[in-house]
């Protein structure tokens, strides 16, 4: 095991294009590090520097404390398993994880036993006679990780491993990946663009955008505490709703309600009467009035609106409605949100925007009424419209 430093990583092809920017990121030995941003934000490319698969254009990258810049793929200890299972088809899964271990000319008697071992950690061992082509394809892919294991290596770095596989199997391996992963305590660096797998996933989150790293931290503290619009929208699932927001005298003046903010809210954001700013609600920071708590109600205010849409979900309840304003949401961050969900922002047949809260299931609102919605103001966000910082952050 080793940890991985990128000190300054760049990468710039010949025409000039910058895939990735001056990165820095310390992982830890045995941290389970993230990778995660919308398609062409620099993951995959800084996890091939990393691999040696790509060139590094400027910086320092040291895996174990040795810079390995100039050094080979093969040479750098580590183990890669791909959006692809790339197994071999003519072989068995026993001679798939154990093929490269016969490259290296390793005894026989030591193949054997690495390989049974991976088998029992990945759940295979009833599985080892068996092709590829009668295993399904979670299976496949816990041969691909096995091949991996075998090797031992400093570090394992996986690119889109679970892309292919259909939404139930993708839960199932994710839990799979975080458990093997916990037992063999080896440096892992995954790249995904599913937040739901970076917030389920790693110790820490590292959050790209146009090659730049954006933050990196917990998953708790990109969600409860981003460092700018971007995170806070791609972070969080549904993503949080943006608004058009004033703020003068503590109170906060959003499309469908003025909120009494919070001394401690008001005291981070500043001075910043006139300003347009954007205001961030997650859908789960809404609810029903009539269910919420007599003595947590005063920590927000109420607000009636008319849904447009609710979605029953069991454990919880999707409550859509319009808001006015969304013209003045004028934010490259936004754009770049709206970019990677490949659409425009989202109106009712008013032209109003969406805003999606999430409800309990106690809750008797229904679609084409009105209904007494709460907000809680004690997680508002709230960002500069020009630069995207965010202005509440702890």
């Amino acid at each position: 095991m080793a940890d991985i430093v990128l000190d300054g990583v760049t990468k710039r092809y010949p025409d000039g294009f910058e895939a990735v920017k001056s990165l820095d990121l310390n992982i830890a030995d045995g941290e389970f590090m993230i990778l995660v941003g919308p398609s062409g934000c620099g993951k995959s490319t800084a996890l091939n520097m990393i691999a040696g698969l790509e060139d590094i254009t400027g910086g320092e990258l040291r895996i174990g404390g040795e810079v390995v810049n100039q050094k080979a793929p093969r040479d750098r200890d580590i183990a890669m398993v791909f959006q692809s299972y790339a197994l071999y088809p003519h072989m068995t899964v026993r001679d798939n994880m154990a093929f490269a271990l016969k490259l290296k000319k390793t005894p026989q008697e030591e193949i054997d036993r690495k390989v049974m071992d991976a088998a029992d950690i990945l759940d295979l061992r009833d599985h080892l006679e068996r092709k590829p082509a009668n295993l399904s394809g979670g299976q496949r892919q816990r041969v691909a990780m096995g091949r991996a294991i075998v090797r031992d290596p400093k570090a394992f770095l996986m690119d889109e491993p679970l892309s292919n596989l259909d939404a139930k199997l993708r839960v199932q391996m994710r839990a799979e990946v975080a458990r093997i992963q916990s037992r063999l305590n080896t440096t892992t660096v995954y790249v995904t663009h599913d937040q739901t797998e970076a917030m389920t996933l790693g110790d820490r989150v590292a959050v790209m955008r146009g090659g730049v790293l954006q933050q990196v931290g917990s998953p708790m503290e990109l969600y409860n505490n981003p460092a700018n619009l971007f995170v806070a929208g791609f972070i969080g699932s549904p993503g949080m709703n943006f608004l058009p927001a004033t703020v003068q005298n503590g109170v906060a003046k959003l499309p469908m309600v003025d909120v009494k903010l919070p001394q401690e809210i008001a005291d981070r954001i500043g001075r910043v009467e006139g300003k347009t700013l954007i205001a961030g609600v997650r859908p789960e920071d809404f609810e029903d009035a009539a269910v919420v708590a007599a003595e947590v109600k005063p920590q927000g205010t109420t607000f009636n609106a008319e849904l447009d849409l609710v979605e029953a979900m069991g454990a919880e309840f999707y409550a859509h409605f319009g808001v006015g304003g969304g013209d003045q949401l004028q934010s490259a961050d936004l754009q770049d949100l709206r970019d990677d969900a490949g659409g425009e922002m989202e109106t009712t047949d008013a032209g109003e925007s969406v805003i999606v809260a999430r409800l309990s299931p106690q809750s008797r609102a229904r679609a084409h009424q009105e209904s007494e919605l709460w907000i809680d103001a004690t997680k508002l966000h709230f960002f500069d419209a020009d630069a995207g910082t965010a202005l509440t952050r702890q």
